[in-house]
């Protein structure tokens, strides 16, 4: 067992936890949008970041990824932390103010509007669906693509791989409900002009045959999903 310092409360972890983890034990609320438990730590969204306490002075880290150490001594919601997480929610609100996710973060921080609006856009890059497509279905059909401003998820309903199942994963850990279903499950034969070899298999997380089954009951479960 690690013993380490989170908002002034000794915590007593099991080695292997993050930070993140070792909050959520205690009770003590960070908030995520990139992390999901059946997933390995990815750090986009930097909401998690909390401050590392040292005698060579604090730094922010991110405590999905960062792993929890002996004698280790956090806070949560210093100011330092406050301040951050109000950065990174308003330059979420420059492009996905419009989203209720975002404007429910807006309000808990008091954060009232962006520092600069850019077009909208209901996809903020977590890479929950790049990372649960290759991670839980183990198939790879969608991906980040481009850098900068450019910078997107390549989905299934722009048929950019002919690998997609659809299985409709990525639409289920979206936090912000930029994929939807729908669009996964059209047929997508039609959908573009080129030629591609289409084969459709089972998903391996359910075994559930595409297209037109049901999903099974406990999904969320399995995908680590809280209902």
């Amino acid at each position: 067992m690690l013993r380490l310092t989170i908002d002034d409360q000794l915590v007593e972890i099991p080695r292997g936890y993050t930070l993140l983890q070792a909050a959520r034990e205690r009770g003590i609320a960070i908030p995520t949008l990139c992390y999901l438990e059946s997933l390995a730590p990815y750090a986009a969204c930097r909401l998690c970041l909390v401050e590392l306490v040292s005698p060579r002075g604090s730094k922010l880290v991110a405590s999905c990824a960062y792993p929890c150490e002996e004698g280790l001594v956090v806070r949560t919601h210093s100011d330092m932390v406050l301040d951050a997480r109000r950065t990174v929610i308003e330059l979420l609100m420059s492009t996905a103010g419009h989203l209720p996710v975002v404007q429910k973060l807006a309000q808990e921080y008091g954060v009232e509007s962006p520092y600069v609006t850019l077009e909208p856009n209901d996809c903020i890059l977590c890479g929950l669906c790049v990372r649960a497509c290759r991670e839980i279905v183990g198939v790879g059909a969608i991906s980040l693509t481009q850098r900068g401003m450019e910078r997107a998820v390549s989905t299934p309903f722009q048929i950019s791989s002919a690998d997609c199942i659809e299985c409709a994963t990525c639409a289920l850990v979206c936090p912000t409900g930029a994929i939807h279903i729908k669009d996964i499950t059209r047929p997508v034969r039609t959908s573009h002009t080129w030629m591609s070899s289409y084969a459709r298999r089972a998903c391996r997380l359910c075994e559930a045959e595409p297209p037109g089954e049901p999903f099974p009951t406990d999904y969320n479960s399995l995908l680590g999903i809280a209902k």
